[in-house]
């Protein structure tokens, strides 16, 4: 099988290190939107266009299937991209359910970008699972471009998380959920800030067991070696540096 998945930048990674762990002996094209990167501060519009010129590459590259390795091209496209293509397109989605059921009492934070945040897919996701009224969300828009300098854990992350949480009591929350595929790279930063007791969830695992569903009922065959082929806005990334950086990434996720 050829899996395909999109993502304004290195966040989706989070989702092909799971796909990987669940399906390791299929092609992998993975596709960083770094020319218009960040989607959290474009319109919905934008973010349409863009996921379109994604997916219209990966099915050039015959991807039996495209996953939105994005939260927020999810809220914003998933069901346009699900009317003009007939290949299946998995969304990922802040994993507000399970968090909910493993709650133990205390309040919920969604850490999301803007477009997510204000997304009415996030409010109805939340009106849906929320009896208890527990969640809140924050927008986070200054971490994604730490993200994509691979800066992760440095004074400066700390002290941007802290600045965007200072109008929250952060004694109150026991669980993180992960609204953008993005700050999962941020864990230690975040339980730095939380103290060491905070629990976080993202979606990234949730959407790769679809994945896998969906692909297992199509009955495709397994392309029995493990490729994994990136790309940058549409060019294919044959740089050694920058190979070096998708590596590291990648690492990062698997410690």
């Amino acid at each position: 099988m050829k899996i395909g998945m999109f993502d304004s930048g290195i966040g989706g990674l989070t989702v092909l290190n799971e796909a990987l762990a669940l399906m390791p002996d299929e092609a992998y094209y993975y596709y960083a939107d770094s020319d218009n990167v960040p989607y959290g501060n474009k319109t919905a519009g934008q973010i349409r266009e863009y996921s379109q010129k994604a997916v219209s590459f990966l099915i050039e590259r015959g991807c039996d299937a495209v996953v939105i390795a994005c939260n927020t091209a999810t809220a914003a496209a998933a069901g346009y991209l699900r009317e003009r293509f007939t290949i299946p397109i998995i969304g990922i989605e802040p994993a507000v359910k399970p968090a909910v059921e493993h709650n133990e009492g205390k309040r919920i934070l969604v850490l999301a970008t803007e477009v997510t945040a204000h997304e009415k897919k996030l409010e109805d996701l939340i009106s849906r699972v929320d009896n208890e009224k527990l969640v809140d969300v924050k927008a986070m828009p200054g971490l994604v471009s730490f993200a994509e300098r691979g800066e992760f854990d440095s004074e400066a992350v700390r002290e941007c998380i802290s600045e965007e949480l200072s109008d929250i009591e952060l004694n109150d929350y026991g669980i993180v959920v992960f609204g953008c595929t993005h700050f999962n790279h941020f864990k230690d930063a975040i339980r730095a800030v939380f103290g060491r007791d905070i629990r976080m969830i993202d979606g990234s695992a949730g959407t790769a067991r679809n994945l896998k569903k969906i692909l297992e009922g199509m009955g495709i065959p397994s392309e029995g070696k493990n490729e994994i082929f990136y790309y940058e806005s549409g060019r294919e990334v044959k740089d050694k540096e920058k190979l070096v950086f998708y590596e590291k990434i990648m690492k990062h996720l698997k410690e």
